[in-house]
């Protein structure tokens, strides 16, 4: 059966690498996937599954509905049978193009949207927009039991809503040194798509304060990923530099081999004040063996659990976040147990193929339920 995806495709990030893992892994459970692209910027050159095929369908603006039609036209003649969105602007347009061509419509919220940027009102008003979308649509997919809690909370009933975790490939086989004992410093390291509400600032300021305690370890930052603004880059680095951890830091920049950055880190900071669903990145870390420190928010204690694959943290808090770094550079917690229950923890549950299975599960409960209507 044909599922067409319709994503924004403006970035790579932790949204865009589940669609582009279930485009690999559903074909194996008779899913043939196809992605409808509104803003083909950063996804097209960086997805793995070449061989999907992708369309660009540019969207003008924000209010340009004109592509649902085009979308619908797509629909009809690849003869796709279900439509599948993953934000609430490609849910506006999957919605009103599964309507027109006359096939159904799953929604994957992968965030809260009303905490998904740092502009409230720009929140309220995309999360009443993607409320009144999904009106008639038979099932949300929720990545975690936060999301799940959440989309009750907004009066979704819980029959529509389905538990779907993210889930990622197994580790690359990099070989992981054993942090400190070589003299050699720790490796802190973050990857993301860098913007206000990932907390690095709350990292930075957790740096500086481990750097004024004369007994602690050595250590560097290592940032893998891009900035939000130029503006917001620079105010980051001005803070490096008035913290004293600028000449600590590593600006990677964006990498197309995640495993790879993974393997050079002895720990994965998390420092996100809010707006995360189950984060991509901490399941990658946790396939390749990196304990995690991270903010103690939405779906992280869900698959890192305090004390046994990392260590948790209010938000926000740079102290806290200082003290949790110290647990480990200092020796407290034993790095390899926890690093084999990162693996073990991601081989039992957060697979990508586990999650492939989830949503093609969704996919035939779905058109179970459209026969059913249809029978007389």
């Amino acid at each position: 059966m044909k599922v067409l995806h319709v994503i924004n495709g403006e970035f790579y990030a932790g949204a865009e690498r589940v669609q582009d893992l279930l485009a690999l892994c559903l074909p194996a459970l008779g899913y043939e996937v196809g992605f409808a692209c509104m803003k083909a910027r950063d996804f097209p050159g960086n997805r793995i599954a070449r061989d999907t095929p992708l369309y660009d369908i540019p969207m003008r603006s924000r209010y340009d509905l004109l592509v649902a039609v085009k979308l619908a036209q797509l629909i009809r003649q690849e003869k796709y049978r279900l439509v599948h969105t993953h934000t609430p602007r490609s849910a506006m347009v999957g919605r009103l193009a599964s309507f027109l061509a006359g096939v159904p419509m799953v929604h994957h919220v992968h965030s809260p949207t009303i905490q998904d940027t740092e502009n409230k009102v720009r929140n309220a008003i995309n999360a009443f927009a993607e409320k009144a979308t999904l009106i008639g649509v038979p099932f949300l997919v929720a990545v975690s039991g936060s999301i799940s809690s959440y989309l009750h909370g907004l009066g979704y009933d819980g029959s529509r809503v389905r538990l779907v975790p993210n889930g990622v490939p197994a580790g690359g086989g990099y070989e992981h040194r054993a942090p400190g004992k070589d003299g050699s410093p720790w490796v802190l390291g973050c990857i993301g798509f860098f913007r206000p509400r990932k907390g690095l600032e709350v990292l930075i300021k957790a740096a500086g304060r481990l750097r004024k305690v004369n007994k602690a370890p050595a250590f560097v930052l290592r940032m893998v990923g891009g900035f939000e603004t130029p503006q917001y880059e620079a105010k980051v680095k001005e803070l490096a530099a008035s913290e004293g951890v600028l000449d600590a830091i590593d600006w990677v920049g964006v990498s197309s081999d995640v495993y790879a950055e993974l393997a050079r880190m002895d720990l994965f900071v998390l420092p996100s004040l809010f707006g995360e669903g189950l984060p991509m990145v901490v399941l990658e870390a946790m396939a390749n063996g990196v304990p995690v420190v991270a903010s103690n928010i939405d779906g992280v204690p869900e698959a890192v659990r305090h004390g046994r694959e990392g260590v948790l943290c209010p938000p926000g808090n740079e102290r806290e976040l200082a003290e949790a770094l110290a647990v480990f550079l200092s020796g407290r917690h034993d790095w390899a147990v926890m690093s084999r229950n990162c693996t073990m923890r991601h081989r039992e549950r957060y697979s990508d193929f586990r999650m492939a299975e989830g949503v093609a599960a969704v996919y035939a409960d779905v058109m179970n339920s459209c026969r059913e209507k249809n029978r007389p």
